[in-house]
């Protein structure tokens, strides 16, 4: 069976770290046909837009994207492309697991937790504006149809991953309509789920609780904000950004992506660790129902970090991000 991708080559370090993941994955003998195209700030040169219609109507044909990072200005320019392309694909479950690998440095032990992110609303909506000259205001919005799909969609999750323990991040006591919301809607969508253990936590405890034990914690369930925040924080329980893959599920497509940015100003140098991206090549793989390819990519990962010999400089090395890639191509025969 051969597969047709959207690939995204990215800003910044994107077409280094999509180069070295594409090469992992094709070495893995899973046929991936794959349509590129720009977003971006490439894409903003060349046509005017960050995100051109040509990119949603690629992912919308194919079903499924490969997408380094891209570059969102800070407080100017255009908004997020990674928040339009979720919005305009109703990517509603941002999915970001954290677990220890071997060889990366890391205060803990034993952590294997995932993020399930509400992906669409919450203060990410954009809904803000300037209030005289002197405030601005961002609309925070909360529905009942997001909050039930997204908690539908951990309980799922971890039922079919043989996890047993779903964990309600919010807000409530303070924003008690909002927050108050989602807690419900969680409240509700677990009485149909008796094998999995719910229990909510307050934002601010959840941080406290994650660096206290974070082995104790199985699947986080958070509004959109709470769990960008959180999943970084996750990130640097096992190891930083650079060992942390991500995937935005919807109903008819899905788009993975490192969780990390474009970082521009180490673009070209051949120094950046591929392994976020690399690792959501393997849960795109997974999700295209290539499990033993997925599995494949995961064990050449923890082999040559096992052995520590071609590793980037964040890593305790001095590989390039192309040699570390094909180090886990040939562990794959490729």
């Amino acid at each position: 069976m051969s597969y047709r991708v959207t690939l995204i080559p990215g800003d910044g370090i994107g077409p280094e770290i999509t180069a070295a993941a594409t090469r992992v994955l094709e070495a893995t003998g899973v046929k991936i046909e794959w349509e590129t195209v720009e977003a971006g700030e490439r894409a903003l040169a060349e046509c005017g837009t960050p995100l051109p219609g040509a990119v949603l109507e690629s992912i919308r044909k194919n079903g499924v994207a490969f997408k380094g990072p891209l570059t969102t200005p800070v407080g100017r320019g255009f908004r997020s492309v990674n928040v339009a392309l979720r919005q305009e694909l109703d990517l509603y479950a941002n999915l970001r697991p954290a677990r220890n690998r071997p060889g990366v440095e890391s205060r803990y032990r034993d952590v294997d937790l995932v993020v399930v992110r509400e992906n669409t609303e919450d203060l990410y909506a954009g809904i803000e504006h300037r209030v005289g000259r002197f405030a601005a205001e961002s609309i925070k919005i909360i529905t009942r149809e997001a909050s039930e799909r997204i908690a539908r969609f951990a309980f799922d999750l971890a039922r079919s991953r043989g996890r047993r323990r779903v964990t309600c991040v919010h807000k409530a006591n303070i924003m008690k309509l909002s927050d108050g919301l989602f807690l419900e809607c969680a409240r509700e969508v677990a009485g149909g789920y008796s094998d999995i253990r719910f229990d909510d936590m307050i934002v601010d405890a959840m941080c406290l609780k994650l660096v206290q034990s974070p082995a104790d914690y199985d699947v986080l369930l958070c509004p959109n904000l709470y769990g960008d925040i959180l999943s970084d924080l996750c990130a640097g329980l096992v190891g930083g950004l650079g060992v942390a893959p991500s995937a935005n599920i919807g109903e008819n497509c899905a788009v993975f992506e490192p969780v990390h940015g474009s970082a521009p100003r180490r673009a070209g140098q051949n120094v950046i660790n591929p392994l976020a991206m690399i690792l959501s090549g393997a849960m795109l793989l997974a999700h295209l129902g290539e499990s033993g390819a997925a599995r494949a990519v995961e064990a050449a990962v923890d082999a040559v970090l096992t052995e520590g010999v071609h590793l980037t400089y964040d890593l305790g090395g001095n590989a390039g991000t192309g040699e570390m890639a094909e180090a886990i191509a040939a562990r794959l025969g490729g």
